[in-house]
């Protein structure tokens, strides 16, 4: 059961990463950032990082939100 739990976070850590690099919209690097994520923190479990993981966890959507008010900013003459 636990190298099921290993190959699902490597599987996640590895398709976020990868979609990562290719995807160009920022919108959807968002989502795939959140998939890597989501497998570095089962790892980070595993491991007993738990402190880390819960820090992680804890500040990815902080930064999500940041990113995304960055992404839709317009410049002031065309508004």
């Amino acid at each position: 059961m636990i190298e099921l739990v290993t190959l699902l976070a490597a599987v996640l850590a590895l398709i976020g990463g990868i979609a990562t690099v290719l995807v160009k919209n920022p919108f959807d690097k968002l989502i795939t950032l959140g998939i890597l994520v989501a497998g570095a923190v089962i790892f980070m479990v595993k491991l007993g990082y738990l402190d880390v993981a819960i820090v992680v966890s804890l500040m990815m959507p902080i930064g999500t939100i940041f990113v995304l008010l960055l992404c839709c900013k317009r410049p002031e003459g065309l508004q």
